[in-house]
Formats: C-alpha cells, sequence, structure tokens
C-alpha cells in the first residue's frame, strides 16, 4: 500500500505540467531513479526567473540576497500621534480634551487606576515593559513620549 502511494505521488512529480517549489525539486531528484519515464531536470535560466527574483539582486555585486521588513525609524513626532493615538482610542478619555499637556487626573479626571491601564496600553503599542516607579510618573502625554523617545534613544 505504502509503495502504491509513493508510486503515485512520484507519478504525480513527474508530470511536465507539475510546478516545482525548491522542496518539491529535492523530492523529485530523490525519487528520479525510481521512475522510468521522466524529463531530464533543467535549472531555471535567468530570463525566466520571477520578477521579484530580479528585483531583489543587488545590481553592484551581482548576488541575491534577502530582505527584510521593518517598521520605520521613531521620530518625537511618530512617538507622539501613535501615542495620540492611543490615549484618543481610550474609552474613558474625551477625545476634544486631550492635548498633549493633558495631566490624567487633574485635567482628564482618571483615576490611578486609568493611569496604570493607559501605561499597560502603551507597553503594547511600543513593545517594551514600563517599571512601575517610572509608570508612576508618567502623568502626562508629553512625559509619555519623552519616557519613550529616551528608551528607544530617539532625539529629534
Amino acid at each position: 500500500m505504502a509503495s502504491r502511494v509513493l508510486a503515485q505521488c512520484v507519478r504525480s512529480l513527474a508530470r511536465p505540467s507539475a510546478r516545482f517549489s525548491a522542496g518539491s525539486l529535492a523530492v523529485r531528484v530523490a525519487a528520479a531513479p525510481v521512475t522510468a519515464a521522466h524529463r531530464p531536470l533543467s535549472f531555471v535560466s535567468s530570463q525566466q526567473r520571477p520578477r521579484w527574483l530580479e528585483q531583489s539582486r543587488i545590481s553592484s555585486v551581482g548576488v541575491l540576497c534577502r530582505q527584510y521588513g521593518d517598521l520605520p525609524p521613531l521620530t518625537l513626532e511618530t512617538i507622539k500621534d501613535r501615542v495620540m493615538y492611543v490615549l484618543k482610542l481610550y474609552d474613558k478619555i474625551n477625545p476634544e480634551k486631550l492635548q498633549t499637556s493633558s495631566h490624567f487626573m487633574k485635567d482628564l479626571g482618571l483615576d490611578s487606576l486609568d493611569q496604570v491601564e493607559i501605561i499597560m496600553a502603551m507597553e503594547d503599542e511600543f513593545g517594551f515593559e514600563i517599571p512601575d516607579a517610572e509608570a508612576e510618573k508618567l502623568m502626562t502625554p508629553a512625559e509619555i513620549v519623552q519616557y519613550i523617545a529616551d528608551k528607544k534613544d530617539v532625539y529629534e
């Protein structure tokens, strides 16, 4: 039974219409002696390369390389925009009253538990933990922006 399934898999790989990835190409090479009627393997010429492969070629060196995605670098303006966006989404803050100099407790009427929830939201947004001793000192959006800029080494 297993040999029949293996033979069927090998036959399906031997079809000329089958598309190959790197993994199935290795399977076909390993199974090549088993099949009698298969075409010889050929490598893709440079004219048949996919467009994305050509775009990732370094022109000066002629070497293929991987390109990794990352967020754009942080600036004070992007940090401020993200902090204000998170605060505007918080249901207990009135977006019309919110300013960068607004005190959470005095101006916005929040309590200490709300302030802890805001700090947790900032930790989630920026991907690092703010210690409790530091979190108690962050009472305005401007202080949060400055703290995050200091921790992420943003000086603009």
